[in-house]
């Protein structure tokens, strides 16, 4: 863990950059509740809009045999709750097959859709390099996800030019500010989110994911010494970030 990194609260960050309105992406349900929910959290809690965007149903994970339309079903309404634990009330599934993400044209448009509806300042996302000291996190659904979304957020999101059918049905480029990716290298990190006062939503939050947790007093656990650990205060918690300003006032940037 660096102490070099910039520890902000929910509130000072939202504060400092101006923050109204963030589009989290994941791509299955529960990695915005491992990644990024006590930030999450602490966001709503400031009234920053948040909303949803799940890349797949699911239906590859778990731990039971049961058919898996439905456990795409449970794990979906799983996510819905556990977005209502944090405070999200909107939450959108593209429909792509877990273990099958690849950041092609059709994921980048469904994407850039997203992005030009919402117009948010900030898109939470996955992070798109692979982290060798935890394989587990770097899952190929998110490093394809975590691609996409920066393929989306530029230059296609800002350029008029791509995907003309978003624009013929009124959803205009627009620019955002601000990508905030989670489960980064421990190269890249460069935000420590204090979310000491929302560990408790978060552990709520992953309780919803019943299918997936066999064990969930361990995984309260694991989960409640990793937020310990990304923090150098013991008694604090805290989420890692890779933040990176998309535009800002010395932008310059063609297509």
């Amino acid at each position: 863990m660096s102490a070099d990194l910039l520890t902000l609260d929910p509130a000072t960050f939202v504060q400092q950059h101006t923050i109204r309105s963030v589009l989290a992406i994941g791509a299955h349900p529960d990695d915005l509740d491992f990644g990024a929910a006590g930030t999450l959290a602490g966001l709503v809690a400031c009234g920053v809009q948040v909303r949803y965007g799940i890349v797949t149903d699911g239906d590859a994970g778990g731990f039971h045999d049961q058919e898996r339309s439905a456990l795409a079903t449970q794990r979906q309404h799983e996510q819905r709750v556990a977005a209502e634990t944090i405070g999200v009330s909107t939450v959108d599934y593209l429909g792509y097959r877990d273990g099958a993400v690849v950041p092609g044209p059709d994921l980048e448009e469904d994407l850039v859709h997203l992005m030009r509806e919402m117009r948010p300042d900030l898109v939470l996302a996955p992070h798109p390099e692979r982290d060798w000291s935890s394989l587990q996190k770097s899952h190929p659904d998110h490093l394809a996800t975590g691609e996409a979304v920066t393929r989306a957020i530029y230059p296609a999101v800002e350029n008029p030019f791509a995907f003309p059918r978003l624009a013929q049905h009124g959803w205009d480029a627009v620019k955002i500010r601000y990508l905030m990716l989670y489960g980064a290298p421990a190269t890249r990190h460069t935000v420590r989110m204090d979310v000491t006062d929302f560990v408790g939503q978060k552990l709520a939050a992953l309780d919803c994911h019943a299918s997936q947790h066999p064990d969930p007093e361990w995984m309260h656990q694991r989960v409640a010494e990793q937020l310990e650990a990304n923090h150098p205060n013991p008694s604090r918690a805290a989420e890692l970030f890779h933040l990176v300003t998309v535009n800002g006032e010395l932008t310059f940037a063609g297509f």
